[in-house]
């Protein structure tokens, strides 16, 4: 049995034959064609008609297929080329964040009389107890145990543990973190702790003091750590208990500490720069 396709091929084949012999005969004449001439004439004219549209069908089908190959390679290359540009434009995005967060908080630093390291946010502790986080400077930078860690905002926490390149930061959110602060319109003085969830407790705020959600809250200055007058947060809920010498006082902290990358450690001015010193 004969498939439609050879049948075809082999019909395609038998017409081409019978044009070539034609054109052979018609050829050999050089002067008016004859009868003979003239009636394959009439019949190669078919043939050759239908022969010519076939060849010009595959020759367009095969240039319409190299177009395509070669457009797809050119929609490829366009593509690699688009990736390669949103790849540097999110880097120069990244850059120009960068540079206004730099340009931030040199304009804190300028405002601060105790020497600041600069330093980078490089590793967050997953735990949910534990509101730690590490920085990419440490002993051989300056950084001691205990130095105040703050950003423009507010207060971020506390130096606890530093090794020679890094240190570990315990943020102010961390329910083992303290810090002693006043509020700001009132002077109204208490501690702030950590609540573990993104807010702080103003435990030790006398009930007598009138005090109002919004109202600023400072350091103190009084625990030996913060210097006096760094912002910590503002007050977000009072609950006056009717018992009890003392007030029950929320505190949302200015520092958003979700998207904490670069940070101040406040360090230690050298002995010899200190008054009073010989």
């Amino acid at each position: 049995m004969f498939s439609k396709r050879m049948i075809f091929v082999a019909v395609v084949i038998i017409l081409v034959a019978v044009n070539v012999i034609l054109l052979t005969i018609t050829g050999k004449h050089t002067q008016t064609p004859s009868g003979l001439g003239r009636g394959a004439l009439v019949i190669v004219s078919p043939f050759q008609k239908h022969l010519t549209t076939f060849v010009q069908s595959v020759k367009d089908t095969w240039n319409q297929y190299f177009f395509l190959v070669s457009t797809a390679k050119e929609n490829q290359r366009l593509k690699k080329a688009l990736g390669q540009s949103l790849q540097q434009l999110n880097r120069c995005s990244e850059t120009d964040l960068a540079n206004d967060r730099l340009r931030h908080l040199l304009g804190f630093e300028e405002a601060i009389v105790r020497p600041m390291i600069a330093a980078q946010v490089v590793g967050k502790d997953p735990s949910p107890w534990s509101k730690t986080v590490i920085v990419d400077k440490g002993t051989q930078d300056g950084v001691r145990q205990g130095d105040p860690v703050v950003i423009p905002e507010g207060i971020a926490g506390v130096i606890v543990e530093a090794s020679a390149r890094y240190a570990k930061v315990l943020l102010l959110i961390d329910p083992n973190s303290a810090v002693d602060a006043l509020v700001q319109q009132t002077r109204a003085r208490g501690i702030v702790k950590g609540g573990g969830a993104g807010y702080c407790v103003f435990d030790y705020v006398l009930r007598k003091h009138e005090i109002s959600v919004g109202d600023t809250v400072v350091s103190s200055g009084l625990d030996g750590v913060f210097p006096k007058g760094l912002r910590v947060g503002h007050i977000s809920e009072i609950v006056r208990l009717n018992a009890g010498i003392f007030q029950k006082v929320s505190v949302t902290p200015y520092v958003d500490f979700e998207i904490l990358e670069e940070v101040f450690i406040i360090s230690e001015p050298a002995s010899e720069d200190l008054p009073g010193e010989l």
